[in-house]
């Protein structure tokens, strides 16, 4: 080996082993390079130094001792940090390279620009610490990375801003509170091509889902520009989720959640003055339009499966696009080191018991609840003003804030997605925390006491007050098994991965119109008809809202599509039975330009509701809106496990209309697998359940409607309340018949409703009579699968003895 190549090593001749000589970050750079050569993944080539570069810079200068005596000082007095660190970096910014080290840094760097055709190659310069990017100790956001580099001179400046950056203030402490000994950490330097995302866009990606751990998804997020405006949290991304296990079938396009981000802010080349970047005003145009076709994002995510097939393990990368060629790249990629390294089998939930004032909201980072008082903060370098256990709220962090966070009961981001650094680290931290509230500087104010809920969803919330929650500790290995299957129910889209692994068998009721009420937010027929509207505001609002697509009816197809896939993927394969809208016109009429289609209703609860609206001319057109995301859910995002569930459906003709309508909209029963039930919740389901089974695959029994309309009592009256009983005989004797004419026809039986829950003799009477499933809220999955499985032992045991 020659002198130059013991200095500087070509990217394409390392491999992950070599960590000890280029760090972790190179290593990887240069294991994917070799690896995926064939499979068509485009990684940047470049060189990078070595350690023995790293000491022979340190030798050269005769830094090694004077370093070693004002880091080893910091043993004893930590408060001469600040003070200590602007030392240790001076000495190596003050230092000269060595000449054997620069000519093989700028021989090597030529050699780049002569197979790119270019005099002056613009490249990326990246730290890579020795140790850096091990699952136990990730240093990633610790060291500086600078872009747009050209030039000799440029670049050996910037090579050493590198080496210095081993020791910034935040770089020492965390080398500290890990245990690493600062004189046996070197600096690998990576020169890599740069790719031109300045004028296209780059990001994120895990191989897992950061907030949840579900192992089966990947999450990409994008932003116009160069990478560092995602990374460093200042600007709000694009956000994809797609699922896994169905990106093998080109035919499918599992995209699971497609979100558009803010994106005000863009970086791009600096073309004069010593900056190499800077930030600019994203226009508005970019701003409203997504980064990404769905084609690069299926690549993206094929590429995530195959590198953490490789690596054997969840991965975090970086991806950039190129602006001139068109092509997709990744350009690091390194461990996942938070949710692949939490205990399996554990869940920990929360729930909020009582409701305060809403402040801000935001993106919920985790799913957990903290609250205490306010500390607004503009910049780290006010860590004084900052108590333990208060909520930071900042516009937006980096690796500087960390020691604050560490402190923090909560935070709270002005800007940022799931991929900012307040985002990581707070997930590394198990911090609560909210990114991109927007406005949360203003409106939070400085000792006001708050909570911070991260537990609905994926839309985090800022309470007026110190608010009472529950935490719970859930041990998936002591849930018993049962033969009656015990599903869920699930509404919000955002929060079914959270139940992952939950040994749940499906969904047996996911509700549609939550995810138009709270996603969507807009009446079908108003997109369908969005011309005529007549108030003004309404076409202002539904303008707003549907950005980013030019067809208003494909905004509601394609969110109802997704958010309904969303929940199907977290218990794919097992079934998914998703209810049609289910609105009554008093709550259709609040949708965003609802009222101008919605009649007046003395009692909406007994009126226009579930079944009679679908084959309606006056709402017809809707339905078939909601038939086209159930079928662009099924069969091009591929979740086949999807059942569609027909509520309130009062006569047999009405089921058959229902039926045609479903046909003529694509979705016929029994093909492609599709099965159709009906919901169980008036009598005159109970009376003609054998006709009714002719017609549908399944009763799911909606115990509330049933027990209103068996007692003849308004299940919303307070006066009546007392007499509203599902265990009533009259309500039992209505469902054990429904349960025994459903087993002679041979079809599946399930309830949705909280009596099991509550009531542990109802789920014994629902086993007795021979029910096929019990779906329940994931919060009292537990204690009803227990009840189910005692009374199953008890059937047997009673069974066994006669």
């Amino acid at each position: 080996m020659t002198k130059h190549t013991a200095l500087v090593r070509r990217l394409m001749d390392l491999r992950r082993t070599d960590t000890a000589i280029v760090g972790g970050k190179n290593a990887s750079l240069g294991e994917m390079i070799g690896a995926f050569r064939e499979s068509g993944i485009r990684v940047p080539g470049g060189f990078a130094t070595t350690a023995d570069a790293y000491w022979s810079f340190l030798e050269e200068n005769r830094l090694a001792e004077p370093l070693a005596e004002k880091l080893g000082a910091l043993k004893k007095d930590k408060r001469d940090l600040a003070a200590t660190g602007k030392t240790v970096r001076k000495m190596i910014l003050d230092a000269d390279f060595p000449p054997p080290l620069a000519e093989a840094i700028l021989r090597a760097y030529h050699e780049m620009a002569r197979r790119g055709a270019s005099k002056l190659a613009s490249v990326a310069v990246r730290s890579s610490a020795t140790a850096e990017d091990l699952p136990e100790a990730s240093f990633a956001g610790q060291l500086e990375t600078f872009l747009n580099v050209r030039g000799d001179k440029a670049l050996l400046e910037a090579c050493k801003k590198c080496f210095a950056s081993l020791f910034t203030d935040r770089a020492i402490v965390y080398r500290e509170n890990h245990g690493f000994d600062h004189m046996k950490v070197a600096l690998s330097v990576g020169i890599q091509e740069m790719v031109r995302s300045d004028k296209a866009g780059s990001g994120v990606m895990f191989s897992i889902d950061t907030e949840t751990g579900f192992p089966r998804a990947v999450l990409i997020d994008g932003a116009w520009g160069l990478g560092e405006t995602v990374v460093q949290g200042i600007v709000e991304p694009d956000e994809y989720l797609v699922f896994k296990p169905l990106l093998e079938d080109p035919s499918l396009r599992p995209i699971i959640a497609r979100t558009l981000g803010a994106k005000a802010k863009k970086m791009v080349y600096a073309r004069s003055g010593d900056a190499t970047s800077k930030l600019v005003d994203t226009p508005r145009k970019e701003r409203t339009a997504f980064v990404l076709s769905d084609d690069e994002v299926l690549q993206l995510a094929r590429w995530a499966c195959v590198i953490e097939s490789h690596y054997g393990q969840p991965m975090d990368m970086e991806w950039a696009k190129d602006g001139e060629s068109g092509e997709l790249y990744i350009v690091q990629a390194r461990p996942e080191t938070v949710q692949s390294r939490r205990e399996a089998g554990m869940l920990r939930s929360y729930h909020l018991k009582q409701k305060g004032r809403e402040l801000v909201r935001g993106q919920a980072i985790g799913d957990s609840i903290a609250s205490g008082e306010v500390c607004r903060l503009k910049s780290a370098n006010e860590i004084g003003q900052f108590k333990a256990g208060a909520v930071l709220v900042t516009g937006t962090t980096d690796p500087d804030w960390v020691p604050i966070m560490k402190k923090a009961s909560a935070i709270v981001t002005d800007h940022g997605g799931r991929t900012s650094h307040a985002a990581i680290v707070s997930r590394e931290l198990g911090l609560t925390a909210i990114v991109g509230a927007g406005d949360a500087t203003k409106v939070l104010e400085d000792g006001q006491e708050v909570t911070v809920s991260c537990a609905e969803g994926s839309e985090g919330r800022v309470y007026e007050g110190i608010l009472d929650f529950d935490v719970r500790e859930i041990d998936t290995a002591e849930i018993p098994k049962t033969h009656t299957r015990i599903m869920l129910n699930l509404a919000n889209p955002a929060a079914a991965l959270r139940w992952w692994s939950l040994p749940a068998d499906g969904v047996g009721l996911a509700r549609m119109e939550f995810i138009i009420g709270n996603q969507i937010k807009i009446h079908p027929m108003a997109l369908v008809h969005f011309d005529s509207l007549s108030d003004r505001k309404t076409r202002r609002r539904i303008t707003e809202l549907t950005k980013g697509y030019d067809d208003k009816c494909e905004f509601f197809v394609d969110n109802l599509a997704r958010g309904m896939a969303r929940i199907a993927a977290a218990r794919h394969p097992d079934p998914v039975i998703v209810r049609m809208s289910d609105f009554k016109t008093n709550e259709y009429a609040d949708l965003i330009g609802g009222a101008q289609f919605e009649p007046r209703e003395e009692n909406p609860m007994l009126g226009w509701r579930g079944a009679s609206r679908y084959y309606s001319g006056e709402y017809r057109e809707g339905f078939a809106l909601e038939c086209r995301a159930v079928r662009r859910a099924r069969e091009e995002i591929g979740l086949k496990n999807i059942v569609i569930m027909i509520p309130f459906c009062r006569t047999l003709d009405e089921a058959d209309n229902v039926l045609k309508e479903l046909a003529d909209n694509g979705l016929l029963r029994g093909r492609d697998g599709l099965e159709v039930f009906v919901m169980a919740e008036l009598p005159a389901n109970v009376f003609l359940a054998e006709e009714f089974a002719e017609r549908f695959d399944g009763f799911s029994i909606g115990s509330n409607d049933l027990t209103q309309l068996v007692l003849g009592i308004d299940r919303d009256s307070d006066r009546l309340s007392g007499l509203f009983d599902e265990q009533n005989a009259a309500v039992k004797c209505a469902i054990s018949d429904l349960l025994a004419k459903a087993r002679k026809s041979g079809i599946h039986t399930g309830l949705c409703g909280q009596a099991p829950s509550d009531h542990p003799e109802f789920a014994a009477f629902l086993v007795e009579h021979g029910i096929d499933s019990i779906s329940v809220s994931p919060d009292s999955f537990l204690k009803v699968k227990t009840i189910v499985a005692d009374a199953e032992s008890k059937q047997k045991k009673e069974a066994g003895s006669s």
